[in-house]
């Protein structure tokens, strides 16, 4: 039973290297990736790696092709649309049971972080804007006092952190205290209000997300079924697709 073991730690441990590289950044949409490679790099064997990208392919991170490789997901705007819409209704509800359970403490808590989380938002760079940003609304989550919620709402937000690095500060006014206004919200004691407030919010990130994945839909119907390592590799298929 030993190798099984070891396999199967070694596949685990290549999955969340894997996966924090890609909500990192480090891993960017569209790249694509040698298991062989990660492989050497990580100093294991290809089948763990095989195991871990399996994985993550359920969770929507990767993507493979026959023939063609595998790559960080790029993903639809149908698929962004319909992510959102889940988040929604999961985060919704996460706010009225936050208004009805959560204590004195964890609501200033949860200001403090708004007020952080803005600060981050208005930083060219995303890294640690994107992390504390899935933080923040995982933190009322956990505010609920609900495992399985906050289960939910953590794997929602893999995808959305990965979409949300390749935003830009937004130069709107309002969107410096977009998390705070959440919050005044959040803490009016009003479980309707909460729960409307969230939903704009969410509604607010998801044209956000839309808007700048738009090179990222093109690129992926530009590609059609093939996986290009390199943008000049692209530039030459899409040349010959349309001569």
């Amino acid at each position: 039973m030993r190798v099984p073991v070891e396999a199967s730690t070694l596949a685990a441990e290549a999955y969340g290297i894997i996966r924090q590289r890609i909500l990192e950044g480090d891993l960017k949409l569209g790249q694509a990736l040698s298991r062989r490679k990660l492989a050497a790099d990580m100093g294991i064997s290809f089948l763990p790696i095989s195991e871990a990208v399996f994985r993550l392919e359920l969770e929507g991170l990767l993507e493979s092709r026959a023939r063609a490789g595998t790559r960080v997901r790029i993903p639809t705007s149908d698929d962004v649309r319909g992510h959102f819409l889940v988040r929604e209704a999961l985060e919704a509800q996460a706010a009225m049971v936050f208004v009805e359970v959560s204590t004195p403490a964890e609501r200033a808590d949860l200001r403090k972080r708004a007020v952080w989380v803005d600060t981050l938002s208005q930083q060219p760079n995303r890294a640690l804007f994107v992390l504390q940003h899935q933080k923040f609304h995982y933190r009322i989550a956990e505010c609920t006092r609900s495992a399985a919620l906050c289960e939910a709402i953590e794997k929602t937000h893999a995808l959305a952190s990965i979409w949300f690095s390749v935003t830009q500060p937004s130069p709107d006014p309002l969107y410096r205290r977009l998390h705070q206004d959440l919050v005044d919200e959040l803490l009016t004691g009003d479980q309707q209000r909460a729960a409307d407030a969230i939903r704009g919010h969410i509604r607010w990130g998801m044209r956000q997300a839309l808007s700048y994945l738009e090179p990222y839909f093109e690129m992926r119907n530009a590609d059609g079924r093939t996986f290009f390592r390199s943008d000049k590799r692209r530039q030459q298929h899409a040349i010959r697709v349309h001569s």
